[in-house]
């Protein structure tokens, strides 16, 4: 019996996580159709507490089920930080902004009011900047530092893992020219859209700003990534920037999303 007892009890333990994780359609007006988005609420979730929100972005040809398809703990994290997690869909190729050529595609649009005002709309969240954090992995690590770049007022805290912050060098990849235009055809389009020329965007003594991202060394987009973190450190604006052996690949994000995670949940903490 007390075998029996000893072993319920270190059950009920390894049970001490219990997020719980939703599918929801959220429409969006500017595209005139419903977007499917995971939500995930921290075990006890409570209406009459405020909860910040860290917003994840999938990569090119994923959607809003990878996060929790392919890192599973990641809704331990929003028990243990007591956060609301949101993985919206953004299309296999959309690069997280209102695309001047498919009309159709409005993301930009989409995650920074649209998805924001709902989620803020349904949830008990922190409905400021100071409670709010984005993020992504490659495509979504692009959409991540672009939206939180030109949107400083609705994001306090952004990461990226091994995003794609210059797109300029990848004309004929991921479908980006179905999004832009011929890269020979609409120079002035990749220019405006890469994160690494919206760092002007960002100054450092004026609204404060957190700011993480990493890349493995094998990833090809790993000198795009240094070619940031140089042009952050020549422009004196705070960031943390990790690098470390590894490749374009859910074994080196499944271990990125750890530190992310920790470092908005310590933004949150002094915001």
């Amino acid at each position: 019996m007390r075998s029996l007892i000893l072993l319920l009890l270190l059950l009920r333990a390894g049970m001490a996580y219990a997020a719980h994780v939703d599918t929801v359609a959220v429409y969006s007006p500017s595209m005139h159709k419903d977007i499917k988005t995971v939500v995930i609420l921290p075990d006890g979730y409570d209406r009459d507490k405020h909860y910040p929100v860290v917003y994840l972005l999938h990569g090119y040809s994923g959607n809003y089920a990878d996060y929790v398809r392919n890192i599973p703990g990641v809704a331990q994290d929003a028990d243990a930080y007591h956060l609301i997690i949101v993985c919206p869909d953004g299309r296999f190729n959309s690069w997280y902004f209102d695309s001047p050529v498919d009309t159709g595609s409005h993301y930009e649009t989409f995650v920074s009011s649209e998805l924001v005002g709902w989620i803020d709309n349904h949830y008990s969240t922190i409905r400021n900047r100071s409670g709010r954090a984005i993020t992504g992995l490659s495509m979504g690590g692009h959409g991540a530092l672009y939206l939180s770049f030109r949107h400083q007022d609705i994001y306090g805290a952004a990461g990226s893992m091994s995003g794609g912050v210059d797109l300029r060098p990848f004309p004929d990849n991921w479908n980006i020219k179905d999004q832009l235009g011929p890269y020979d055809k609409y120079p002035e389009r990749w220019e405006d859209h890469s994160v690494v020329n919206l760092v002007y965007l960002l100054h450092p003594n004026t609204l404060p700003f957190a700011l993480i991202f990493d890349c493995g060394t094998d990833d090809f987009f790993y000198k795009v990534n240094v070619n940031l973190h140089n042009l952050l450190v020549e422009r004196n604006i705070p960031h943390d920037f990790i690098t470390r052996p590894g490749g374009h690949a859910w074994t080196y994000w499944s271990n990125s999303i750890r530190y992310q995670l920790l470092f908005f949940h310590r933004f949150f903490q002094h915001a």
